[in-house]
């Protein structure tokens, strides 16, 4: 157990800090990342979306929300309401488990669509891609430790943004830094707030960039 871990059990962090990492560690939810995703391509790179209406254009952000976020988590509202878990904030191994499953389905679902829609960027299906495998290789992982969901995320994203920028060949490297930065800011936070250890946080940053390679180097 590392000093950190040491010093969260014998004591408890100030409200100054758990306050503000509570608050990260739900803006930066892992259910909120594909729409964060969705809404920068849209943003950073407009004219790949130049042959829908605006209206089709938010209808899509709507879309992307509803299946990877809205759903999931009425689902995991469902299981806690039935008494098939204890926490709707998934707080043990055991609770995640169907969770995971459903997450993984409406990320496979999200892939299917990216490969048989041409109104969308083509990057997306490697990345709706490689959060599906985050979901399959993270409920293995599950049974040993609890791996981090929210540093999968961060760490999803941003190795998303590295391989953007490797496809249009740009400079995205303001939004990289940031990512970055954010990716520190929410580890920070998960340590302050719950009860991962350092491994279980760096491991699933590291899962999340993995799988985005992989879906890059299969998909593109």
């Amino acid at each position: 157990m590392s000093d950190f871990d040491k010093m969260g059990h014998e004591e408890k962090p100030s409200l100054w800090l758990t306050f503000p990492a509570k608050i990260i560690s739900y803006l930066f939810h892992p259910l909120f990342i594909p729409s964060y995703i969705f809404i920068f391509l849209v943003v950073e790179f407009p004219y790949e979306f130049s042959n829908i209406t605006d209206w089709k254009l938010k209808m899509k952000i709507f879309g992307v929300f509803w299946m990877t976020a809205f759903f999931p988590a009425f689902a995991v509202f469902l299981l806690w309401r039935l008494k098939f878990i204890n926490n709707i904030f998934l707080r043990t191994q055991k609770e995640r488990i169907i969770p995971y499953f459903i997450t993984m389905f409406f990320y496979w679902w999200m892939y299917y669509l990216s490969k048989n829609m041409t109104d969308q960027p083509a990057v997306l299906e490697f990345f709706y891609f490689g959060i599906f495998w985050t979901t399959i290789i993270g409920v293995i992982i599950n049974n040993f430790i609890k791996i981090s969901l929210h540093t999968i995320a961060a760490g999803s994203a941003t190795m998303a943004l590295i391989l953007f920028s490797f496809y249009y060949e740009v400079n995205l490297g303001l939004a990289i830094s940031c990512a970055i930065l954010l990716c520190g800011i929410i580890a920070s936070a998960r340590l302050l707030v719950s009860n991962h250890t350092n491994f279980e946080i760096y491991s699933g940053f590291g899962l999340g960039v993995f799988c985005q390679v992989l879906g890059y180097w299969i998909c593109m």
